[in-house]
């Protein structure tokens, strides 16, 4: 029994750690924010990411399970070392824009809700935190293997997903507001556009994919494991959208009625602590450094994991140049404890900035997925084809929002 349980993890694990790069304090504000904002409005928009990201997750797993190889060389391949520098240098961009949202959240949160335990009433050192924090995982990378990552990941998406769930049966709203939230609707209200890209950019951003293949690829998985592909892509963007649904819940259940907003980090502890109770809120509190920890955690891998990929290589997470690439990465955590700044609007814009890169990331995969010389018997049909181009234009439609979004806030 115990062993069939391991082996059963073990053909899930690229979609557990697909959960926890996508749910990170990158969902969690934006989801918060959506929910503080507009209710349960605007579950439309994540209730058809999620779906949209499904079929992607197994269109760029089939694509590497059938050819053997990654989409990012495949663009280098195919398209030109333009299109796959391109496609690298927006995705770190926002990762590394997201890497100093991520931490700046996480310690803002927890030094808030820490502020009862200290005699100045202040609050833990957010610089303090962050060097904790960065120090730790930075430990366990140096230390690691990807196995080991698999494992680590595992643990705090555990952690993220019964403390969200358990938060939200605290405060659940009305269930006819959340299938009212079902009916597609844009709130004519400044800064929807950009809230609606950035919850369409962290749950459907384009870098899923990219590392989607490459977990495939890493898995060894070929044609005679589609099934499993498949399975494995359901319950990560199935996860993805329980715990999406979870936190923009806990935000409408309390928030969105009395008419409160969350602007920053701090005010998802603030403002639900007396609402829903300090037991909560710590519970709360927990998702949100897991959440934040699982995602960070990738985030300052995917550098070395993208340079290698486009060279065709596998990444030796051990080098020395990669070790550097890691710690640069990491130490980006510290840009807002130290300097200062808006955690939750940068999270959310970069998380837009991922929605605008993402439509020529699919474009890309489409266009792969039907050459006969590359997929064979298995290039896509018809009917495929038909959900894969609305599934593009609808990314077009996000990034256009996003793009709206951005030039309302310069």
């Amino acid at each position: 029994m115990r062993n069939k349980l391991f082996a059963f993890f073990a053909t899930i694990a690229p979609g557990i750690f697909l959960i926890g790069l996508n749910i990170g304090t990158g969902s969690i504000t934006t989801m918060a924010s959506a929910g503080a904002a507009f209710g349960m409005s605007l579950m439309w928009a994540l209730l058809l990411s999620c779906i949209f990201t499904f079929i992607l997750l197994i269109s760029f797993g089939r694509y590497t399970a059938v050819t053997g190889k990654t989409a990012l060389h495949s663009f280098k391949t195919h398209f030109g070392a333009a299109a796959a520098l391109i496609v690298i240098g927006s995705v770190l961009f926002s990762e590394c824009v997201s890497s100093m949202g991520v931490m700046g959240i996480v310690v803002q949160v927890v030094q808030e809700w820490s502020r009862p335990l200290t005699a100045s009433g202040e609050g833990i050192s957010p610089v303090l935190l962050a060097s904790f924090f960065i120090g730790l995982l930075y430990f366990l990378f140096w230390n690691g293997s990807h196995r080991f990552f698999e494992k680590i990941l595992a643990i705090f998406v555990g952690l993220m997903g019964l403390s969200f769930v358990i938060t939200m049966f605290m405060v659940i709203p009305e269930p006819s507001v959340m299938i009212r939230g079902m009916i597609p609707s844009i709130p004519d209200e400044a800064g929807a556009s950009l809230l609606i890209a950035g919850m369409v950019g962290t749950t459907m951003g384009g870098v899923l994919y990219i590392v989607r293949s490459i977990l495939v690829q890493e898995k060894g998985w070929t044609v005679a494991d589609l099934a499993l592909e498949r399975r494995d892509a359901l319950i990560s963007s199935g996860g993805m959208f329980l715990l999406s649904v979870a936190v923009m819940a806990c935000a409408a259940g309390t928030l969105y009625p009395l008419g409160l907003h969350v602007d920053n980090a701090i005010d998802m502890v603030k403002l639900l602590e007396p609402l829903a109770g300090r037991f909560a809120i710590s519970i709360f509190v927990a998702g949100i450094v897991a959440g934040g920890l699982s995602s960070w955690f990738p985030i300052i891998l995917l550098a070395p994991w993208l340079l290698a990929d486009y060279k065709g290589d596998k990444a030796d997470l051990k080098s020395p140049r990669n070790r550097l690439l890691v710690l640069a990465v990491a130490l980006l955590g510290l840009v807002v404890p130290i300097f200062g700044g808006r955690p939750v609007l940068v999270t959310i814009i970069s998380q837009a900035m991922v929605a605008i890169a993402t439509p020529l990331i699919i474009l890309m995969m489409i266009l792969l997925l039907n050459r006969k010389n590359i997929m064979g018997e298995h290039r896509v049909g018809r009917g495929m084809n038909v959900i894969l181009y609305g599934i593009f234009l609808f990314s077009v439609f996000i990034a256009i929002l996003g793009i709206y979004g951005i030039r309302d806030l310069l």
